[in-house]
């Protein structure tokens, strides 16, 4: 028998893998980016790094680049990856102007903010664009990530249990007063209303970017200066919808994320894993991605 190739810490029977693997699933990554933009210790930490001062954009793709090598790489590559955004969480450390407290890159309250963000819009996201996961496939990626937020020094035994928990704890933070948005964060906003002419993605990023505050928890959509009239609301809905409708015509290339599609090229014709719905039924994973027969 041939050796099985290192699929790192998930693979593709992973809820991990067909939720991150979506293109539109990235796309709620600007609405992680606002909620963590709005805590003032956090933005502080990435403002002292001239994240949103020096081409920014760049920088955001090449973070993104390092988080889904976590998820699609091998082990090797995603503790590498992981090895990376330590070294550079270890280096943030000084006193917010903003408000005067203290900030650490490694301030494991700090980490589960950006943590819980992710996840909650990755779920939300998947929801409304994709809708493949019942209760217990959303509760299965929410367990896989905690592996994830592991690597970059998260510690397990402060990550709600449940989704219904991680919920909660975004609500609690919300209504806590500890959220602003200051001028970095309004900096950051401003990269959504009017992306830099090199951005990927560039022509839908304004659609995005109005999906992203349309989506955020009331409290901090207002801490934004965003006002969710009818109208609006009513056009969130029917672009979610549409895009939902649309989703399943697109080709693969503009579907699934380039390391999802560099791995359906090398795996093309070749018997893969299961994967186990949050139904419980195991469905194959054709060549192509999709799900094929029961087994």
């Amino acid at each position: 028998m041939g050796r099985v190739a290192d699929q790192g810490y998930f693979g593709p029977a992973s809820v991990s893998w067909q939720v991150h693997r979506e293109v539109t699933v990235l796309f709620g990554g600007a609405r992680a980016v606002l909620m963590q933009a709005a805590h003032p210790l956090v933005i502080a930490g990435a403002r002292e790094t001239g994240f949103y001062e020096r081409n920014p954009w760049k920088r955001l793709q090449r973070t993104l680049i390092l988080t889904y090598a976590i998820t699609f790489g091998t082990k090797a590559e995603a503790q590498a990856a992981a090895d990376r955004i330590n070294e550079v969480h270890a280096r943030i450390k000084g006193i917010d102007p903003v408000t005067g407290r203290p900030y650490d890159g490694l301030d494991p309250e700090l980490l589960l903010w950006v943590h819980a963000c992710l996840v909650d819009s990755a779920l939300l996201f998947e929801r409304l664009t994709v809708g493949r996961l019942d209760d217990r496939g959303r509760q299965r990626f929410h367990e896989e990530q905690m592996l994830a937020a592991e690597m970059v020094r998260v510690p397990r035994s402060i990550i709600p249990p449940t989704v219904e928990d991680l919920r909660a704890y975004i609500e609690d933070v919300v209504v806590s007063g500890a959220l602003m948005v200051t001028e970095a964060a309004e900096k950051v906003a401003a990269l959504f209303h009017n992306p830099p002419r090199d951005a990927q993605w560039r022509p839908v990023l304004k659609g995005v970017s109005r999906l992203a505050f349309a989506t955020l928890p009331e409290g901090l959509r207002e801490l934004y200066g965003v006002r969710l009239t009818p109208t609006r609301e009513l056009a969130a809905r029917a672009t979610f919808a549409f895009v939902r409708a649309l989703r399943p015509a697109l080709p693969p290339r503009y579907r699934y994320i380039a390391p999802y599609q560099a791995w359906r090229l090398r795996t093309r014709g070749r018997r893969v894993p299961a994967v186990l719905t949050g139904t419980g039924r195991r469905v194959g994973i054709r060549p192509d991605g999709m799900p094929g027969g029961r087994r």
